[in-house]
């Protein structure tokens, strides 16, 4: 039982700081496309679809830590009228931006529902044009402005590479001569050949595009879903809480029952001990079992435990089984009796032998720890192992019956002491 528990702490350590040491990618590249809508300032009596099928857009993010990075990225399309509502225009453009990126599904913890869902705000100012052919003459080909955009992007993670991406984004032209239609200057009257005056107009219009950003880096994860866990410990660290381990699995008194929860440390060799390492007096006759030459019926300690008078051993029998003194415990997720407890076996198998009329039911628990499905099967398997050590030590199969019963919902699943007390086998006699 102590090299087993020794092993998989050492295991867990190991799994914990070679975890801790892995580091996330921090670079991404994203294409996307899909559809603009140009709000205002629009000429009177033109109009744009809801929805104008046009916006390609690419980018590359870089992502400090988990939860804040900066993007910067590119957009081209092109404006239409809504057709058959509108005069024809055509407009197109190009947009630059740099734009900070924060990671809501880090900050607000998306995890706790599901690790697979994320979501990006992000903002920035950029640069960029219109050309159109339809607009008045001025003394310059395109009507360069810079505008500010901002947007919610939602994630959904396809691989540990690949993610899909959904934007919606709003874009503040901050110098904007032109309506979007082209067909007008935006600061009446309009100008003269020559005239370059700054409108100062805001011109607002939207994006939504759906894409896939795919993670470059050679670490297993990216940080859109990269979720941090403790520090790690130091060398120095690991070594002080592996000698810890070690003195907790010390047994000082050889009764199977680790130090850390003996709460008898300094239990008689050969004494019969519970989950915590507490010498057993079965029949409460302040003898102790190992002591006690009749140890489910009880006695005075001048005639060695035993009742003076004569007392059917089996109703003292019944008695201390159907009130819980004989169990065989287990130890987590395990169907192999803990060594401790296997001497319950030896009692009930040598009073079957001198009681040949008895029946056994063999009842197996486990703790609340896991699935209900799983512990029910693991409560069975307890049960039947039980059995095969009575077998094993010439008891008929046809006596004995057994059930696995799942979780022992009577102890409290929030103490480690009591749940190793709901792993166990217990008996009933009929």
């Amino acid at each position: 039982m102590k090299k087993s528990l020794l092993v998989f702490l050492l295991s867990g350590f190991l799994c914990f700081v070679l975890n801790a040491q892995e580091d996330y990618n921090k670079w991404s590249l994203e294409l996307n496309g899909g559809f603009n809508k140009p709000m205002a300032p629009l000429s009177p009596g033109f109009l744009s679809p809801t929805l104008n099928l046009g916006h390609v857009g690419l980018g590359a993010r870089y992502m400090f830590n988990e939860k804040f990075g900066l993007m910067g990225d590119a957009g081209f399309g092109r404006f239409r009228e809504a057709r058959g509502n509108s005069p024809e225009f055509v407009t197109d453009y190009a947009r630059f931006s740099a734009q900070a990126v924060l990671n809501f599904g880090r900050i607000f913890k998306f995890e706790s529902f599901s690790e697979n869902i994320g979501l990006l705000f992000h903002a920035g100012p950029g640069i960029g044009w219109f050309t159109n052919d339809d607009r008045p003459t001025l003394d310059f080909d395109r009507d360069y402005l810079y505008h500010i955009s901002s947007g919610l992007t939602g994630q959904v993670k396809l691989s540990e590479r690949i993610a899909l991406m959904g934007d919606i984004s709003v874009h503040f032209n901050g110098r904007q001569r032109y309506t979007f239609d082209g067909r007008n200057f935006i600061l009446p009257p309009l100008a003269e050949d020559g005239d370059d005056r700054l409108a100062h107009t805001t011109g607002t219009w939207w994006t939504g595009t759906i894409g896939l950003a795919y993670y470059l880096g050679k670490a297993n994860t990216h940080a859109d879903w990269y979720i941090p866990g403790e520090k790690y410990a130091t060398k120095e660290e690991l070594a002080t809480q592996m000698g810890e381990i070690r003195n907790m699995l010390k047994d000082s008194d050889g009764d199977g029952v680790p130090d850390y929860l003996d709460q008898e440390p300094n239990t008689p060799a050969g004494a019969r001990v519970d989950a915590l390492g507490r010498t057993l007096d079965s029949d409460g006759d302040g003898i102790p079992d190992h002591l006690d030459k009749c140890p489910f019926a009880p006695g005075p300690a001048s005639n060695d435990g035993c009742p003076l008078e004569e007392v059917e051993e089996i109703d003292y029998f019944k008695k201390a089984i159907n009130e819980g003194y004989l169990n065989v415990y287990f130890a987590f997720d395990s169907s192999k009796p803990l060594s401790y407890s296997t001497s319950a076996v030896n009692f009930i198998a040598n009073f079957l032998k001198r009681n040949p009329g008895v029946k056994l039911q063999v009842k197996g628990y486990a703790d609340e720890i896991g699935p209900e499905d799983y512990n029910i099967k693991l409560s069975e398997r307890r049960a039947k192992s039980v059995v095969e050590l009575l077998v094993a030590a010439g008891i008929e199969q046809s006596r004995i019956s057994h059930k696995g019963y799942g979780e022992d919902t009577s102890v409290d699943k929030s103490s480690a002491d009591a749940r190793q007390l709901a792993r166990r086998v217990s008996f009933e006699v009929d």
